[in-house]
């Protein structure tokens, strides 16, 4: 499978993460060189949780990112679109209310949440500007929306170490451990087709958001964007 052949449809996109949901943690400590839990850490603190605020978790999956932000006493609702990763997700966090749904085409009012967020899951969808001014729909003004996603490490050095690792050291290592390495290898191929810092800036910024930023985490690997609704 490659980029190309996936092509981003929600129902091939749903389907393969059905596919993983059972190890998607494993997945992402492969893609990420195992700093997968001191990444959401860092997005947690970014978002500061705290009761009383309503926060939309979109591509919440098995609910890893939601936990905390629920923990910290805020509402969550976290949202995804593969059932397969809603039901791991249910195992996990019972307490949670996963909720079916499509990034594109959110099933909930305007200026409905303080916070949305999206981890590692805004490059997988058809439209990343329509997913973007659907999350600013919902948004109440004044709100935001944080983007954690794997981006461009800034060092050069570095980023072809980096992406010499995803195309050649992760494709034998998916083989042994999934039943669906063909994911992994597609996943991998959307980090390295991804827009860098300033260019994902540039099209929250053509959604319509407003005081953009981004913090790098290990050299720009992974890139957390924040951006407020007017």
């Amino acid at each position: 499978m490659s980029r190309a052949d996936l092509g981003k449809e929600p129902e091939e996109v749903s389907a393969m993460f059905d596919g993983v949901a059972r190890r998607y943690d494993l997945l992402n400590d492969l893609l990420s060189l195992g700093r997968t839990k001191a990444w959401r850490k860092v997005a947690t603190s970014i978002i500061a949780p705290k009761p009383g605020m309503r926060i939309l978790d979109i591509a919440a999956g098995t609910g890893s990112s939601s936990r905390p932000l629920a923990d910290a006493g805020a509402e969550v609702i976290p949202l995804d679109f593969s059932k397969g990763m809603l039901d791991a997700g249910r195992k996990r966090h019972p307490d949670l209310a996963f909720t079916h749904g499509d990034a594109l085409a959110l099933s909930f009012k305007d200026n409905e949440f303080d916070v949305t967020t999206i981890s590692f899951g805004l490059r997988n969808t058809s439209d990343t500007l329509k997913a973007l001014r659907e999350s600013l729909r919902v948004l109440k003004s004044g709100g935001r929306m944080v983007v954690i996603e794997f981006s461009q490490p800034t060092n050069k050095i570095f980023r072809t170490i980096y992406l010499r690792y995803l195309m050649r050291a992760l494709p034998p290592v998916a083989r042994k451990v999934s039943s669906n390495p063909g994911a992994y290898v597609y996943l991998a191929e959307s980090i390295m087709a991804w827009p860098n810092q300033a260019d994902l800036a540039e099209i929250m910024k053509i959604a319509g958001f407003e005081k953009i930023h981004w913090k790098n985490l290990t050299f720009g690997i992974v890139a957390v964007h924040t951006g407020y609704k007017p």
